[in-house]
This record gives C-alpha cells, structure tokens and sequence, in this order.
C-alpha cells in the first residue's frame, strides 16, 4: 500500500515538466523533442508503477540507467541547442538548369563540300555558365540528327565538313552547361550543300574609266578584277566582234582577267568589252583603247603676203592626225644663204600665221611640223615659194658716243688698321687701293723700304694689298705704310704694328 502514493506524486511532478518541455520549444522548434526522452528515461527509477502508467514509451531495456548523472550530462549537452537557431542557416544550393537558346544563326559561306555557319551565344546564360556547343545535323525528310563536333564548339563559328555535294541538311545548335542542353536553334530551311552562286561583278579599275592611251609599238597589259561564285564565264568582244586570238590574248583566273597584246597597233584601237556570267546572271563592263602614233605633215602651206619685214602664212590640218588630236604646230624659218633652219613659233594653234622682224635683203623659205600628244611629225609641209625681203633706202647714222675718262689717282678704299701679334706667330696686314691706270704699291716699315726682305711677302690681286710678316721677332714691331702710285699722283695709309712676348707659365720660371 505504501507504493500507490508514490506513483501519484510522479504523475503530478510530471505534468509542468511537460509544460515546460511545450514551452521550450517555442524559440526553435527542432531541437524542442530531444530534453523530453532525456527527461522521461530516469523517472521508472523511483518506482516501477510510473512505467505502466507510460505505457510502451518506455521499454524496459532502460531500466539499468536510474543514476542521475547521465541526465545531467545529458541536459549539460544540450544546453548550447537554444543558442544555434541564433545564426542564420545557409539557403539551400539553387537548382542547376540549362540556359536559353543560341540565336541569330545563319549561314555565313559554303562550298561543294562543306557549310560554314555562325551564331551569337544565347541571351539567358545563368549561374551555372556555359560550357560550350554541340551543333547537330540531319538529312532533310528524316529526324536523325547527329553531332558533327566530338568536342563542345567553343567559338560561335563552326564548318561542318566532309559533306555530300547536293544534299540538303537542317542544321541546328545547341547551348551546354552543368544544367543540361538548352533548348536548340535551328535553321527555318534546309541548306543545299553546292557553292554559293553569287552574282557575278566586274571591278573596273579607275584609270580604265576613261579612254585608255598608248603609243604604237607599246605593250599592253591591263587586268580587270571581277568578282562571283561559282566560277563566272568570261568572254571578251572588241567592236562588239570576237577578238583576233592572233593580236589579243586574254586569260583568266577566278578572280579576274588579263587583255594583253605584245605589240599594239592602231587597229588594236576600238571598245573592248567584257563580260561575266553565273548561271542566268551576267554583268558588263567596257574599256575604250586607243593606240596613237606621231601624225602627218600639214596637207599644204603657202605664202599669202609680204610686206616691209614680215611674211603672212597659211597651211591646213594633217591628212592623218595619229588617231589622236592634234595639239599644236611648229613654224620653222630659213635664210636662203646659210639654210639653217629657226623655229620661230611653237605650240601654234592656228592655221595662219605673220612672221616679223625679218632682215632686210635676205631672202626665206618656211615650213610648218604638226604635233600631237607623240610628238612633232617626222616630216614638215615646206612653203614652195620663197619670201624675199626688199631694202629701202634708209640711211644709218650711228649716234655719237662721247668717251668717257676712268683715269684716277690712287686712292685707299680700306686703310690699315692697328694689329698685335706675339713672337713667333704669323700676322698679316690688309688694305685696298684703286687707281687708273693701275698704280704701284710700295711697303715701308718705318719709313724704310721693305724691298725683297724675305721675312716678308707682298701681295697686290686686283686692288688688294697685303703683307704677311712671317713669325715676326721682338724687333719687328713698328709703324708700317703703304704707298700706291702712278702718274696721276700718290696715297698712303699707315698702321701700328704690336709684338708681345709669349706668356711663360710659372713651372716653367722656377
């Protein structure tokens, strides 16, 4: 009987544990379940009536655990628990998915045998990035696509190589990352693997624009440039004619075309045209050649007119120009006595001319050289009568020249000037004189006459006087002069003349 009671007070302790277990959990509701069982296990230790009353919550394997430390270790351990939801818990790690699409795929080249495409990568890439592409293939009227690239296609430029000429292929792409495969873009129509015929054009040149000029005799060599796939056809005409494969050789490659004559003439002269051809399309373009050479002699040249000293002329334009215009005339004179030959006029762009200023008595012939852009003709159209020039009876009185007198007597234009010199060392002495007739020019040191001393040279070159005292000593310092003379009188000019002693440094004095 004394058992019953205790088991009572056990229910009654139990009931605000289980409050506060309820309350516990409210600032975080994870770790709230874990004190209850720890809690729960010790109580069969005061007596075995509790553990009926629990039913099968607590089996009887606990039954060697009644001491009270492992509790409180227990509840030692789980202290901190409370403490953890205080800092923030990582978000989960997002989903990896696939990006979008590529876009703006489209071809860029193709050829017999392979397609060259391009793209922009696509708009959405994501966190998870991008790896790389996978561009697939497949025959049109059949779903079997296939992966041309072993490897993912970095770059957004791919040729797909080692097709069938004539088979026509969709195409589509495919964006790959840690995600997966992006959705693909594809081609809106199947590709034919066949070179792309583009419109055929010719390139001109800019100096082929205009007439192009060249002397006969010249070599031509002219190359057009043209553009279009596949290989356009191309066929040349002169005249709207065949060319003549004896004068004009033409070759071509598949980007442009050479027009050569190794020697030209002037019936190589007209307008070339050249034509370029992909399938129904067609494009033109034409050069005009002209092939000049030097022109003929005027037709004819006469003498209209003389009068006093001149002579009127006339003559008319060249049978043959040189297949080009004519740019001018020569007019040419000749006395009959010497027969040489003056040009008179040149560049002369009418067809009349008046020579004056000829000499009176002398009797000329003339002729005339046509010119063009060659040249002067080889050959002149020469007047066949002759121009004569009659004398008048005019008096030449010669004018009275009064000569004029230059005599002069001498006369210094640059005096001499002071001058220091040191022993040893070579000084020279300048001046000028003029004078008519021309005077003589005497040297005097002190008033002494120089003479042919030979530690002096004297020299006097259209005026100028000089003396050159060479390495003058302590005694030839002193008052020099120079006198010029001649029959109409005389002049001197006089100078000092300084020699210092060398300076002497002072290592050398002791």
């Amino acid at each position: 009987m004394p058992s019953k009671p205790a088991p009572i007070k056990k229910a009654a302790k139990k009931e605000p544990a289980k409050k506060e277990e309820e309350k516990a959990p409210e600032p975080a509701p994870a770790p709230a379940p874990e004190p209850a069982p720890a809690e729960a296990a010790p109580a069969p230790a005061e007596g075995e009536a509790a553990p009926a009353e629990e039913g099968p919550a607590a089996p009887p394997a606990e039954e060697p655990k009644p001491p009270t430390p492992p509790p409180a270790d227990a509840e030692a351990a789980e202290a901190p628990a409370p403490e953890e939801p205080k800092a923030p818990t990582p978000p989960p790690p997002p989903p990896k998915e696939p990006t979008s699409a590529p876009v703006e795929l489209f071809i860029e080249d193709k050829n017999d045998t392979s397609v060259t495409i391009i793209w922009s990568q696509p708009e959405n890439i994501g966190l998870s990035g991008l790896d790389g592409y996978t561009i697939e293939i497949c025959k049109e009227g059949t779903e079997d696509w296939k992966a041309v690239n072993e490897d993912l296609q970095k770059s957004c430029r791919y040729v797909i190589k080692n097709q069938t000429t004539g088979d026509r292929l969709k195409i589509r792409v495919v964006a790959v990352n840690a995600g997966g495969r992006s959705p693909p873009v594809t081609l809106p129509e199947a590709v034919l693997v066949k070179e792309i015929a583009d419109r055929p054009k010719v390139r001109l040149p800019r100096f082929l624009r205009q007439r192009y000029v060249a002397n006969v005799g010249d070599k031509i060599n002219l190359t057009i440039p043209f553009t279009g796939k596949p290989k356009p056809v191309v066929t040349w005409t002169k005249d709207g004619k065949p060319l003549d494969a004896k004068r004009v050789n033409i070759r071509s490659s598949d980007r442009d075309s050479i027009l050569f004559i190794r020697t030209s003439e002037r019936d190589d002269s007209g307008v070339y045209e050249m034509c370029v051809k992909v399938d129904d399309f067609e494009d033109k373009a034409s050069l005009i050649l002209q092939i000049v050479e030097l022109p003929g002699p005027p037709a004819t040249m006469k003498i209209v007119d003389t009068w006093g000293f001149n002579v009127a002329l006339e003559w008319t334009p060249p049978v043959d120009s040189g297949n080009t215009d004519i740019k001018g005339y020569t007019v040419q004179k000749a006395d009959k006595k010497t027969g040489d030959w003056f040009t008179v006029l040149e560049h002369y762009h009418r067809l009349n001319a008046t020579i004056s200023d000829l000499i009176m008595g002398n009797t000329y012939k003339f002729r005339v050289f046509a010119e063009n852009k060659c040249g002067l003709s080889e050959t002149a159209a020469v007047t066949k009568g002759e121009a004569k020039i009659l004398k008048t009876g005019i008096d030449y009185k010669p004018p009275n020249y009064q000569e004029r007198d230059f005599t002069e007597a001498p006369k210094f234009t640059t005096p001499l000037s002071d001058r220091a010199t040191t022993v040893g060392y070579s000084t020279k002495l300048l001046c000028s004189v003029r004078g008519e007739p021309k005077p003589k020019v005497q040297w005097m040191k002190n008033q002494m006459i120089i003479g042919d001393d030979p530690k002096f040279r004297q020299i006097c070159v259209q005026g100028i006087c000089s003396l050159e005292i060479r390495k003058p000593g302590n005694f030839d310092g002193g008052v020099y002069t120079c006198k010029a003379m001649n029959k109409h009188g005389e002049a001197t000019v006089c100078c000092k003349l300084e020699v210092k002693q060398a300076a002497v440094p002072d290592a050398a004095k002791k």
